[in-house]
This record gives structure tokens, sequence and C-alpha cells, in this order.
């Protein structure tokens, strides 16, 4: 599931592949935007926001989101891909690679002068440069919802997903359903940072220390198991913004009260 790391990582393989060289294919498959032509053009590089990929080019951002299924990959030119041509929803190629967004939710192309408008609405990003800790904590206790939903909401922190919030309230002890006001959000924002951060550079997310699939985690994905604290069963529910916006999480009932 793409996360602030994870798309962390993709900015930088992006980067990485394409900074610097000059475009020899550009094609965004999507309406309003499938005219654009910026072949000829120099790539700058590409940078995360969040969860929001910036790829500069030229004059031009490239903005996408990978939402829940959404993924860049890098080939060689002239590789075949690994994927279905129809999920394909832009392509930017140079003479030495050729990166593909597949199932991309959103996909826009402004003036990089433009490009903060498109994430103006975002809370600070650990994964930042200019990450404000104090800010994040301030908006996260200023939302009068669950802290799970808040700390899901992109306005209060940029970065953290389903995944991240069901495993940092378990290890603060928090339940899902707290009113985010009555929560040490200073000390939970600090633990989510820090753990982002170590994730940030592995290719296997981990919130336990191990990254073997099915030990990676403490109680995501673990509902009906026991908890590896206190042997308790994992407890499964739905919790969101509204009922169009509801998260499936996790969480034990003895560690978090």
């Amino acid at each position: 599931m793409p996360e602030g790391d994870t798309v962390y990582r993709a900015a930088q393989r992006l980067d990485a592949a394409l900074a610097g060289a000059e475009v020899t294919r550009f094609d965004l498959r999507v309406p309003r935007v499938a005219t654009a032509d910026l072949r000829g053009e120099r790539v700058h590089g590409c940078a995360a926001r969040g969860k929001h990929l910036l790829l500069r080019i030229g004059e031009f951002t490239l903005h996408s989101h990978l939402r829940m299924d959404g993924a860049w990959f890098v080939y060689r030119p002239g590789e075949r891909w690994r994927h279905p041509a129809f999920r394909v929803r832009a392509i930017v190629g140079t003479s030495r690679a050729e990166a593909v967004g597949v199932d991309l939710s959103e996909v826009d192309l402004v003036p990089t002068r433009d490009e903060h408008l498109l994430i103006a609405h975002l809370g600070p990003d650990p994964l930042a440069g200019d990450w404000d800790p104090a800010e994040a904590a301030r908006r996260v206790t200023a939302d009068p919802r669950a802290i799970h939903v808040a700390l899901l909401d992109q306005r209060n922190v940029a970065g953290f997903g389903n995944e991240y919030a069901a495993e940092l309230l378990f290890l603060r002890g928090i339940l899902p359903t707290a009113p985010a006001p009555e929560v040490d959000a200073a000390a939970l924002i600090d633990l989510g940072a820090r753990t982002i951060r170590a994730n940030r550079d592995r290719g296997d997310r981990t919130f336990t220390g191990v990254s073997r699939r099915g030990q990676n985690t403490w109680v995501y994905g673990r509902a009906g198991k026991p908890c590896r604290r206190c042997g308790t069963l994992i407890l499964r529910g739905e919790i969101g913004a509204d009922p169009t916006r509801e998260r499936v999480t996790f969480w034990c009932p003895r560690c978090q009260n």
C-alpha cells in the first residue's frame, strides 16, 4: 500500500533514472492533458510531498498521486513492460530510461511556478526538509475526530496511511477511537516521524524491527491473531471521516485502552 515512505522511494528512483536527461517520449493517457508534449525538455528532478509525486520537466511539473494501487516503474528503453498497457496513465522516456506510471489516481501537468497549488493543503511532511513537528502536533490536537481519522488526514500530517496509523497507535497504547484532542500528539508525531524515516530507505517496511513478511507489523492485518505482546486476540473494525471513507483498522483491546 503506498504510504509516504513508498512515495519517497518512488521519487528517488525516478530522480536517479531521469534527472538531467532530455525527454524523448512523453505520453499522458488522461483526457485533460493527453495533448501535452514535453519532448526535448530536460528533466530537472523528482520530489515527493506526502503521497504526491512532483516530476519537474522544463518549466512544468508532472504531478501524480498513487492512492491505493498506483505505482511508477522504471524500464530500459525498449524493455517489455510487466503490466498491461491499458493500465498505464503516464510515460516519460529518455535515452537511458523509461518511467511508466500505472494505475495512477491523479495526473496533472502544471507550470512549476504553480505546483504549490496542488499541495498547499497538505500538513507538515516528516520526510521533507521543512518538517515542522510542532505544527503537525498542533493540527492533530485541534482535530476533534477520532485519532485514527485525524492521523490519516493529510491536512494534519502528510504521509501517514492506514498501516502507519494502526501501528503507531498500538505502539503508543492508544485506541483508534480515542478523541484526538485527548492524545499526546507530540509524542505520537515524534514516533511517527522516527518510524517513517527509518523505513524510507528500506525495501520492506517494518514496525517490529523484523522485515520478514508476516512478522513486520504488530497489529495491522493481524485480526484474530494473538497480540505479540500480551497474547490477546487482535480486533478489526472500520473507522472513517464519514461512511464513504471508512478504513479498516486493527488494535489490541488490552494494550490499547
